[in-house]
């Protein structure tokens, strides 16, 4: 197996500096915009430029993430960040829009492209069917086993990475759009505000249902089959970046993992550890009871009285350290700075690991009870621990290559390079030192100084061999120099096409998981009727509506794409060639030559780039975004290639999730559907737990049809999934939404804003 890839992260360029000396293979990194972890420092070009030339030097690698959606607006943008790469030598994008991978694959083909893990690839077919796209590497969710992981990493040609270490998110990531519609910050704008760690009420209980453990596989990343290892960390320090990248380096190279460099990193930044389900289902990744870094566990509390806490430390404690104690019912763990340690009534400013140590406690703590853990959460030692070099600034970047041409005659030396001539005129003659007057030559041009570029190549031509002086060679060089320009060709956006557009009427589509929600609703009203199916759909209901009006939508998450193998067979040999996808992988199994293909909102078509790649695909129609803004959306169905639709009403998954928050154990669960009343700062939601998945919504649906009536979109659709309902209750709603009505009490998520 070839060597595999140690990918370290970098918000800024000290982190990259540091993941580089502590041996990172390579380098990912985010640009001024587009960066999935948009407050993070990321990188201007000067920055990039030099950075980038420093790995080069090094023999690694930098990969930008331009990973988030982009609206219509933002498409010239994304050429400057695009250029920037270009001339910045980047090694690949990772990227989630499939805007942005039209624009790469027409106008920046030199460029690899990398499948962001915002595109939810959950398994095997989706990484084929964007292996065909021409994506030369799959950036794999986090949520797969190890099983999985091979299975994937088996595919010929096709490139994988994979997370060994960092934060996760509770859902899969791509499918989340809780801080979107919740709070109009979009995470798959890179704007994230982490509503799942925040606390909810359910049955009587407070906790933090979806705060997420931290993975760090440790040792397991020696089983897996991938190209390259990936450390979470865009918005960490240096610091951080330089210990894990550390500890993984020495796991790698055979030297094992290093117990004393862990506790370094639990005590630089670190939530409990977990493996997530590397190796099956894992229930034991939520940390329900609190947020946030805790530290190194170091003891218990024994007593606190009097202003000073008492416990048996386990890890050496000095002073200025920083220590953290769980309270039950906060948070965050309370924290506060060594000022004094007392051992054996003795004022100390260390206590070694093994001693019972008395640390003074500031007078705003809380009163502490014996048996809370305490945490060291930080430790000067460890920050001095990571010495790393860096480059001096400006010795290292990016310069284009140029190739000179010297000619001296007996009245002038000439000089070229591409279109670009100088001269100097004088009477030269015959060199004492043929050779050194060569060397003359040549150490006068290899002086580029401030220029963007290199000499490559010099030829002379000194037929007479004649003495050439050196200030007359400095002024040609510093003429012929003044001159060259490198400019980059400007790119101008792929063209795409805008569909012609007769007479418009209002047209109608509905979409249910359940037949039965149909019996009630005028089918002479309804254009299009979309049908969710899972493997034990019941399809004999599908005789009694017209078929050319049905088409049949794939879910967004398949951990097991076989299990719809018979289905789909069966409901294609019927005759059904209208289907909808939501994920990649429904791309893959279905014959996209043969059918009439929807993209679901999913698939977030927020640019026309991104559309005219849905119809270079095979797609018919596309589903707008439900996180777009209306502002967008009008721009989008104006100038469309395809046929949209246009959702106004659905139970919108907020997130899709593999954490269960049953309080059972798995082998006791039943996997039936489970419903969980949640709340949070009085804001109500429902949770449902259905075979090993956990679906978010919030109480009130999202509904916008009286703000969208002016628009025109092929199909305004109506969603009616997942949440029971009766056929009455759909035809009622339904009823409001063909007259642009809003049911009472929904959301409408960003659409009347300006930004997102």
């Amino acid at each position: 197996m070839t060597k595999q890839e140690l990918l370290a992260p970098a918000g800024d360029i000290e982190a990259g500096y540091a993941a580089l000396y502590y041996g990172a293979d390579a380098v990912y990194l985010g640009l001024p915009k587009f960066s999935a972890r948009a407050t993070a420092t990321n990188f201007d070009e000067p920055a990039l430029n030099e950075f980038t030339a420093y790995a080069h030097h090094l023999k690694r690698k930098v990969y930008a993430a331009i990973n988030t959606v982009l609206q219509e607006d933002e498409l010239p943008d994304l050429l400057q960040m695009l250029d920037m790469c270009v001339r910045c030598r980047i090694d690949g994008v990772i990227l989630q829009d499939l805007g942005v991978a039209r624009v790469m694959q027409e106008k920046y083909p030199q460029i690899e492209r990398h499948a962001s893990t915002q595109m939810a690839v959950h398994n095997k077919e989706g990484a084929l069917f964007l292996q065909k796209m021409g994506f030369k590497r799959v950036v794999l969710a986090r949520e797969l086993t190890l099983a999985e992981i091979k299975e994937i990493a088996a595919i010929p040609n096709l490139e994988t990475e994979a997370f060994i270490h960092g934060a996760l998110c509770y859902s899969y990531s791509g499918l989340c759009q809780f801080s979107a519609l919740e709070y109009g910050r979009s995470a798959n704008r890179g704007k994230c505000l982490y509503p799942c760690r925040a606390c909810f009420k359910s049955g009587g209980k407070e906790a933090h249902y979806f705060s997420m453990k931290d993975m760090a596989l440790q040792e397991k990343v020696l089983q897996m089959p991938v190209t390259s290892l990936k450390i979470e960390g865009r918005k960490k320090s240096a610091l951080y970046v330089a210990a894990v990248t550390d500890y993984y380096r020495r796991i790698l190279d055979g030297k094992g993992a290093d117990s004393e460099r862990e506790e370094r990193i639990k005590q630089i930044f670190s939530r409990p550890w977990c493996q997530f389900h590397f190796e099956g289902k894992n229930k034991d990744i939520i940390d329900r009871n609190f947020v946030g870094h805790r530290g190194l566990p170091v003891g218990e509390a024994e007593q606190s009285s009097h202003g000073w806490l008492r416990f048996k430390t386990a890890h050496k404690i000095a002073r200025h350290d920083g220590l953290q104690i769980d309270i039950p019912g906060m948070e965050k763990p309370f924290g506060f700075a060594v000022q004094k340690i007392r051992v054996n009534k003795q004022n100390v400013f260390e206590a070694k690991s093994g001693a019972v140590v008395k640390i003074e406690l500031p007078r705003q703590c809380p009163q502490l009870g014996k048996g809370w853990k305490v945490y060291l959460a930080s430790a000067s030692e460890v920050k001095g621990a990571y010495h790393y070099e860096k480059p001096k600034a400006g010795l290292y970047r990016n310069n284009n290559d140029i190739s000179v041409e010297v000619k001296v005659l007996d009245n002038c030396i000439t000089a070229k390079s591409g279109a670009y001539a100088a001269e100097v005129k004088g009477q030269f003659a015959p060199a004492n030192n043929p050779q050194k007057s060569q060397e003359a030559i040549q150490a006068a041009f290899a002086k580029t100084g401030d220029t963007n570029f290199n000499l490559a190549e010099l030829h002379i031509e000194n037929p007479y061999n004649l003495f050439t002086p050196s200030s007359l060679l400095n002024e040609l060089r510093r003429e012929l120099y003044s001159q060259i320009k490198f400019e980059q060709p400007t790119v101008a956006l792929p063209e795409t096409e805008t569909r012609a557009k007769g007479s418009w009427q209002p047209k109608f589509a509905v979409k249910v998981d359940n037949l039965n929600y149909l019996e009630n609703l005028d089918l002479d009203s309804i254009s299009e009727i979309i049908y969710l199916i899972s493997p034990n759909s019941d399809l004999s209901g599908l005789s009694k509506l017209p078929k050319n009006k049905v088409r049949i939508a794939l879910p967004a998450v398949c951990r097991h794409p076989q299990l719809y193998a018979d289905i789909i067979a069966k409901l294609l040999a019927g005759g059904y060639k209208k289907w909808e996808a939501a994920n990649y992988w429904a791309l893959e199994i279905l014959p996209l030559n043969h059918l009439d293909i929807s993209f679901d909102s999913s698939l977030y078509m927020l640019n026309t780039q991104a559309i005219a790649m849905a119809k270079e695909i095979g797609a018919s129609q596309v589903t707008l975004s439900l996180e777009d803004t209306k502002i967008n959306i009008c721009k989008i169905i104006e100038k469309s290639c395809l046929q949209t639709s246009l959702i106004v009403y659905q139970d919108v998954p907020l997130f899709t999730s593999v954490g269960c928050i049953r309080d059972n154990d798995c082998r006791s669960c039943t996997h039936g559907e489970k419903w969980f009343d949640m709340e949070q700062n009085g804001h109500k939601y429902k949770a449902l737990s259905r075979d090993c998945q956990i679906m978010m919504f919030d109480a009130a649906p999202y509904c916008i049809a009286s703000e969208a009536k002016d628009l025109q979109p092929d199909y305004f659709r109506m969603d009616f999934c997942y949440r029971s309902c009766t056929a009455e209750k759909v035809a009622e709603i339904v009823d409001k939404l063909l007259k642009f009505n809003n049911v009472t009490n929904c959301i409408c998520g960003n659409f009347l804003s300006k930004l997102i």
